[in-house]
């Protein structure tokens, strides 16, 4: 008789890897209820592990899950109180049982996917609704460099019909943005066929916004030069120092030349939903398109993004096809029909978890909580005699400058680098108008006033040794 194959789930004892797992999960989310006093560092054991060959032969599961858990607890996570770098989520752990749930189910929403497909649609209205933009279109994407080269598809299409079939055919296109934009919406306008030649960088003012008087101006000219605009995209937070630019006179002037308005809110999108700040915002409800990524200010990990029309039948006019392994049902959508990806999981799970769990009320009190610490270290730079800010914060993001001796830009860039070899820390340096600055972005639920507090005294302990 013919000794039956082993299956390959064999290799496993569940009860023991679940067991070890939910020690190594807790384990995670303690350490990150507090800050560390230095970053953990790869054994040199692990470290060799890490660079033999290809096994070829099965491995212990319980050994394979130990070493990556410590690969993991040695890297930078976003999750840490006093993760101030970039633009991070908060690993909630709504999102960690999430993950864990769609990777088991494995879910495509590519093609007729059941009840996840209800699910995302309700993850979907709770978004728009949370910052109040009146959906009727919209997906679940990797993030804001798909969710940005989503809505411009889109906006193509509805400058240059025809173009996803016949190409953009030398017809001199372009699309408008601030100078403080995002890169990605270069990226996306190269990738879309118009080019790079056909961004648009109009100037800001001295809150860091799009001036609405030179987006007028270029929208005039390129009329009069013949070229077609495609989209204007204003920022709501912008990457670097979170400005917002004035998106009820974006409005209007989109509206006077009949253009697509997107707006990038892919960081500062949820603070709409906070009362504080919610006047910034003005106008957010009049967009064609909106970007907002989940795995940001919402809390949860990547990826996690979401795009939003209030245009009902644009994405399918962009994207939508015919093929014979993936036929229509009486004529109804596929899920893929509105998006650029085939291969979806389940990301707005995550997102959903987070409202079922926290509620609305929770997640907007998180970020109003983090609105006040980067106050709190602009009121700290502005009274500190040998700092000074860079920028006067709009949102959550503060860049300040700390007033060394000899050449200010060195000085601070090596201040940058101290801070994050101390550990206790993590900042960024950047650059705000050629200058070199300290960059802090506060978005992580974790993070506590004294969390703050210590912030500020490590980077003026560090700061004095220099």
């Amino acid at each position: 008789m013919e000794k039956p194959q082993t299956h390959p789930l064999d290799f496993i004892d569940r009860e023991q890897v679940l067991e070890l797992l939910s020690e190594q999960l807790a384990a995670a989310w303690s350490s990150f209820d507090r800050p560390r006093p230095h970053e953990a560092k790869l054994s040199s054991a692990l470290r060799q592990r890490l660079s033999v060959a290809l096994p070829q032969a099965p491995g212990n599961p319980q050994e394979s899950l130990a070493d990556a858990a410590q690969v993991l607890d040695a890297s930078v996570s976003p999750s840490r109180p006093l993760y101030a770098a970039y633009i991070g989520s908060t690993g909630l752990e709504a999102g960690v049982l999430a993950g864990a749930l769609a990777n088991a189910y494995d879910v495509n929403l590519a093609s007729s996917a059941g009840a996840a497909e209800l699910l995302e649609e309700q993850a979907l209205r709770w978004m728009a609704e949370f910052i109040g933009y009146p959906l009727l279109d919209g997906t679940f994407t990797s993030g804001g460099m798909t969710s940005n080269m989503t809505a411009l598809t889109v906006a193509r299409e509805a400058a240059l019909p025809g173009t996803r079939a016949s190409g953009v055919g030398g017809r001199p296109a372009a699309v408008y943005c601030s100078a403080e934009a995002h890169h990605s919406v270069v990226r996306a306008v190269e990738v879309i066929g118009l080019g790079a030649a056909a961004i648009r960088r109009i100037p800001i003012d001295d809150h860091r916004r799009i001036r609405v008087d030179a987006l007028g101006d270029a929208l005039t000219q390129d009329r009069r030069d013949g070229v077609i605009p495609v989209a204007v995209v204003a920022t709501a937070g912008t990457t670097l120092t979170g400005a917002v630019d004035p998106l009820a006179q974006i409005a209007d002037l989109c509206a006077e030349h009949d253009v697509w308005m997107h707006v990038d809110a892919a960081y500062g999108g949820p603070a709409a939903s906070v009362p504080a700040v919610a006047a910034l915002f003005n106008g957010l409800e009049r967009a064609d398109s909106v970007t907002v990524d989940a795995h940001k200010w919402m809390g949860v990990q990547k990826s996690c993004s979401v795009v939003m029309l209030s245009r009902r039948g644009a994405l399918e006019s962009a994207f939508a096809h015919e093929e014979g392994y993936m036929p229509h049902a009486e004529r109804a959508a596929n899920a893929v029909d509105g998006t650029f990806e085939y291969s979806r999981p389940v990301r707005s799970l995550k997102l959903w978890m987070a409202f079922r769990i926290y509620g609305a009320a929770t997640l907007r009190s998180w970020i109003a909580r983090t609105l006040e610490h980067a106050e709190t270290v602009a009121g700290a730079v502005r009274a500190h005699p040998r700092f000074e800010l860079a920028a006067e914060p709009s949102l959550s993001v503060v860049c300040f400058r700390h007033l060394g001796e000899g050449d200010l830009d060195e000085h601070n860039m090596r201040l940058a680098r101290a801070v994050g070899e101390d550990g206790r820390v993590y900042l960024a340096p950047a650059l705000v108008d050629g200058r070199t600055c300290l960059r802090v972005c506060f978005t992580n639920f974790r993070t506590t006033a004294d969390d703050v507090s210590e912030l500020l005294a490590v980077v003026e302990e560090i700061a004095d040794t220099l």
